[in-house]
């Protein structure tokens, strides 16, 4: 059976396979969790999931940071903030350094740094929020990078007030790379 909707949360819910498609083209063809987990191009990675996916401009470079040989770190292409991205990164990022990206990172994959942590700050940007939104089992904070809004999903509890300076963790193990210029991933699935 075809089904045809513009409403994607209906499209998700419904689907088996869902097309996902652009001023007509085909932009993926996939399951429901394989278009929201592994986007193809920032189109996809985009308009599926609510809020969308936060992208950001930037390039990659080999990291600055003492005792982190093979390490990455993304650039914020306005200057706004620098991110290292650790050790693991580096093979597979080996091949795009110097060159231009979007980093994709879901709301969900990011968390709140509790302040007086210890960590190496792998993944890590500090950040005024802007709004705080509790929504009783979650709650959605917002922040701006430079010139752009991020949007982090987390726990609604403990929550910090709009104003406030905090360190956001970037789950590195769930980032998305996509070329700057044609949109589509780094991992050409």
């Amino acid at each position: 059976m075809l089904y045809v909707t513009h409403d994607q949360v209906e499209a998700m819910t419904l689907g088996d396979r869902i097309v996902v498609l652009e001023g007509g083209h085909v932009k993926q063809i996939d399951t429901p969790m394989n278009l929201y987990e592994r986007p193809r191009n920032t189109f996809v990675a985009a308009f599926i999931g609510s809020p969308s996916m936060n992208l950001l401009s930037g390039a990659l470079a080999a990291t600055s940071a003492a005792g982190a040989p093979g390490g990455v770190e993304f650039r914020a292409a306005d200057g706004a903030f620098t991110m290292a991205l650790g050790a693991n990164w580096g093979a597979r990022l080996a091949t795009r350094l110097g060159k231009a990206v979007i980093l994709g990172i879901r709301p969900e994959d990011i968390l709140i740094l509790p302040e007086g942590s210890v960590t190496e700050r792998v993944g890590t940007v500090r950040v005024q929020l802007d709004v705080v939104e509790p929504l009783g089992s979650e709650a959605f904070l917002s922040a701006r990078v430079g010139a752009k809004e991020i949007t982090a999903r987390v726990p609604p509890r403990g929550l910090p007030s709009a104003g406030s300076e905090v360190e956001l963790v970037f789950n590195a193990e769930r980032l998305h790379f996509f070329d700057a210029e044609s949109g589509e991933t780094l991992w050409g699935e």
